[in-house]
């Protein structure tokens, strides 16, 4: 069992402590939360708090949260494109559609099973029966490299790096609208959206984010539905400096740049050719954690990636 200790912000006073701490612990729904509270899990000077709590903004609240209930990951022989590895990690170029450790609804097929049978059943238990050797998390439909660990002592020293930035992760996308600037930074909190508990957004009560991104050209014309040409967009290059969920396509969604193909936080219609959004994560450093050497990886765009900044090329004239 783990037990955080959370603090609402002044600005915070008012809401309800179920919808707030939904807010502030990924993967976390309100019902969950509601759960939680009904079970005593969530004290204020060790008094149980009901679900309909309203925070004063000064409180410091202690969340026990369960153990995971654990799914039985079981080795699958998933083909697996391999870009780095040794006896400590092994980096991935996750495929498009793969999703990355069982849940509900995704029992098996996903990144952790094919890990488990490459491997031989060698992956750090620090993660739990849920996500042996996970070290972060990309979604289901975002393709690129991924990072996990093969012992705890790895896993520990890579997680360290994930909290003091070292470890960088970049990507690339196509992002829809018109780029004034060539660069800048996204420095807003991201938890559940109010009114769609599937979905993530930009509110007061998230926890906080931040996203580098830069533009490596722009396009006169964008593809859509039918082949639609109008409308700008640009290629971008995003560095993560925190790693929430859905964290550059709710942070350009909320800039008013969803990416290409973003069916959740851009437009409804899927774009032709294009499965998913249009989001890669191209690149990895990390300090190994056994030798101390800096390790620095990339991979190539997708196929399907490619094809549409071809097409966008030649639609802007600039092929």
């Amino acid at each position: 069992m783990e037990t955080r200790t959370l603090q609402p912000a002044a600005a915070d006073a008012g809401k309800r402590v179920d919808a707030w701490l939904a807010g502030q612990l990924e993967d976390l729904t309100r019902s969950a939360a509601q759960r939680l509270l009904e079970e005593g899990r969530v004290t204020l000077d060790g008094a149980p708090l009901a679900k309909r709590y309203k925070l004063t903004g000064s409180e410091i609240l202690a969340v026990s949260l369960p153990d995971p209930e654990p799914i039985s990951a079981v080795p699958q022989n998933i083909p697996l494109d391999v870009v780095f590895e040794d006896g400590d990690v092994i980096v991935v170029n996750k495929p498009k559609g793969l999703v990355v450790h069982p849940a509900p609804g995704h029992p098996d097929g996903t990144l952790v099973n094919a890990l488990l049978y490459h491997c031989g059943g060698s992956l750090s238990g620090i993660g739990g029966a849920l996500r042996p050797g996970i070290v972060h998390r990309i979604d289901r439909d975002t393709s690129g490299l991924i990072l996990a660990a093969k012992n705890d002592f790895a896993h520990l020293r890579l997680a360290a790096q994930l909290q003091d930035h070292s470890l960088a992760r970049t990507y690339e996308c196509i992002a829809l609208g018109r780029f004034q600037e060539d660069a800048g930074t996204v420095d807003a909190p991201i938890g559940r959206h109010p009114a769609d508990r599937k979905k993530m957004a930009v509110v007061s009560s998230g926890r906080p984010a931040v996203t580098h991104w830069e533009v490596l050209a722009r396009f006169s014309a964008r593809p859509g539905p039918g082949g639609m040409q109008g409308g700008t967009c640009a290629h971008l290059r995003c560095r993560l400096e925190t790693g929430r969920t859905h964290q550059i396509r709710v942070h350009l969604a909320h800039l008013g740049h969803p990416i290409l193909g973003d069916t959740v936080y851009g437009a409804k219609q899927p774009i032709p050719g294009l499965q998913g959004q249009c989001l890669h994560a191209v690149g990895l450093r990390f300090l190994h954690p056994r030798t101390g050497e800096a390790v620095e990886l990339r991979c190539p765009l997708p196929e399907e990636f490619q094809a549409q900044l071809d097409k966008l090329a030649r639609r802007s004239g600039a092929l």
